[in-house]
């Protein structure tokens, strides 16, 4: 029955939480449609969409409107931050897990954030700020995160030697059967991690033995984000294509209709 139960919410982009699996709990892409509409997006963000997919890969990792939901480096740019505060600032609450002081590079990022949620408290008022760097400091109570959600980070914490500790941090702030997302770009199958760790990109298999070594288990994974087109050999690594584009004007026809990179969504379980 919980099979049979998993295919229909794999089907409709939606899965209940906190391990119990329910029809009557699950969201669906369509959830989330009408707030991408909303006239504080900025326009950069908007334009990102075709390529990110947020209303189908929020459904897909489950976020309710009541959900306590922790994402690791939202960054200046917020791009799920616009759509998920305001979704959950009446009934759930959203947690910007941010860069520490330990890495200055990141301060301004930082403190572009916090003046956004000063400046935009009708939108941001109830968003709570934590601090992220592998296990230094709890990115939520223990216990007390329904899902943990990361975007293209993976690769950094496993060139910086931050995976392990990274995932305890989030381990520990999810409850049991919460949600960890994870989304990265997809390497390829012919070369090993090692051969493709400086150009962006990550086995899908190695993430998931990494993630499940770390006590999760994966639940479902999803070709929401992918991309045929993304050939993964570029001079610049993945950074080569939109939004990046480090080749600058070099062939930026060329990147521009490939997109932006072919990526894997992963949904694992706290177990």
């Amino acid at each position: 029955m919980k099979n049979a139960i998993r295919t229909v919410c794999a089907l409709m982009g939606g899965i209940a939480l906190s391990g119990n699996i329910a029809l009557a709990q699950m969201v669906t892409s369509a959830t989330f449609e009408p707030l991408l509409t909303g006239a504080h997006r900025s326009p950069g963000n908007v334009a990102r969409d075709p390529y990110r997919h947020p209303a189908q890969t929020l459904a897909f990792f489950g976020i309710r409107d009541d959900s306590t939901v922790v994402e690791i480096l939202p960054g200046s740019g917020g791009y799920y931050m616009e759509i998920l505060a305001p979704w959950l600032k009446e009934k759930g609450l959203y947690i910007a897990a941010n860069r520490d002081d330990s890495k200055p590079q990141y301060l301004p990022d930082h403190q572009k954030l916090l003046q956004r949620l000063k400046d935009q408290p009708a939108l941001y008022g109830k968003v709570a700020v934590s601090k992220f760097r592998a296990d230094h400091h709890p990115i939520a109570a223990p216990g007390s995160a329904d899902v943990v959600i990361s975007f293209r980070d993976l690769h950094n914490w496993m060139n910086e030697n931050e995976v392990e500790t990274s995932l305890k941090a989030f381990y520990l702030a999810l409850k049991p059967g919460g949600v960890l997302g994870i989304v990265d770009h997809r390497g390829r199958t012919d070369q090993t991690q090692a051969q493709q760790a400086a150009s962006g990109y990550v086995r899908q298999d190695v993430a998931v033995a990494l993630i499940e070594s770390a006590g999760f288990q994966l639940d479902a994974s999803s070709e929401i984000n992918a991309n045929p087109k993304d050939t993964k050999d570029y001079a610049q690594g993945v950074w080569t294509l939109p939004p990046s584009y480090r080749m600058k004007d070099v062939d930026r026809e060329k990147y521009r209709d490939i997109g932006e990179s072919d990526r894997f969504t992963l949904r694992f379980i706290k177990r």
